[in-house]
């Protein structure tokens, strides 16, 4: 028992095949034209305080912030007052300059502490970052 096509493709092969070609291509085209602002940086949000006599510091080779919830990170890790001492007590750090970026709604007391902790590893070349009030 044979059965018969009642259909009749009236189109040649190649023509079957441009058309989900055309749409791969559109949809690789648009997923690179949409990929590159969809990637998310991971930064440490910060608001310094403003200053008027503040300097422009070029070399900054640590650098400490502290976020508004007193959470306290180096070079953008998350640290620990014990771990900070660990890492800022090697020979080579006390000869170049820390950087302290502090959140204004930081406390007195974590600022005070981190810059104590420093002055005691014998780090002498301490900074705080500010904005320059207009």
């Amino acid at each position: 028992m044979q059965f018969k096509r009642h259909f009749k493709l009236d189109y040649s092969p190649a023509q079957i095949l441009t058309v989900p070609l055309i749409n791969v291509i559109f949809l690789l085209l648009i997923f690179f034209i949409l990929s590159p602002s969809l990637t998310i940086q991971p930064s440490i949000n910060v608001k310094l305080p403003k200053a008027i006599t503040s300097d422009i510091v070029q070399e900054k080779d640590f650098i400490i912030t502290i976020t508004g919830e007193d959470v306290v990170y180096l070079n953008g890790k998350v640290t620990t007052l014990k771990e900070l001492s660990k890492r800022l007590s090697n020979n080579d750090i006390k000869n170049k300059p820390l950087l302290i970026k502090t959140d204004r709604r930081s406390s007195v007391g974590r600022i005070v502490d981190i810059w104590d902790l420093c002055r005691s590893l014998g780090i002498e070349k301490i900074n705080i970052a500010t904005n320059q009030e207009n």
